[in-house]
């Protein structure tokens, strides 16, 4: 049980980090890609927001079918993935989709963590 609630709460940790990260490594894009516009800067940013508004849609329905835990689990995938993807971007735009990817792992998690939470505290 208390493993259990360790790994929720760290979802809700990584939703703050990945959201709030980007401002620091915005300092570094120069280096990686030179000629970045500062459009591409702000859909690198934002691209983010409009993943976790499609995670979070789409996070509730599936947690009523499936069950908060699984659902808490492909946030974690989702995480993982879009960290991998952005670590290993050779463009703005795959830096982009991994920002989308890791944005919906922010939206499940959003939506799916404080309820879990909450589900599972004592009376």
């Amino acid at each position: 049980m208390v493993q259990t609630v360790i790994v929720a709460a760290i979802g809700g940790f990584l939703f703050g980090y990945d959201t709030s990260i980007i401002a620091g490594a915005q300092l570094f894009f120069k280096n990686d890609f030179p000629d970045i516009s500062t459009n591409e800067i702000a859909m690198i940013v934002s691209f983010a927001m409009i993943g976790a508004a499609i995670g979070a849609f789409f996070s509730g329905m599936i947690s009523d079918s499936i069950g908060r835990k699984p659902v808490i689990l492909v946030a974690d995938v989702f995480f993982t993935l879009g960290s991998i993807v952005m670590a290993l971007a050779p463009s703005v735009g795959i830096l982009i989709l991994g920002r989308i990817i890791m944005g919906i792992g922010v939206g499940i998690a959003s939506q799916v963590v404080p309820l879990y939470l909450s589900e599972i505290a004592p009376v």
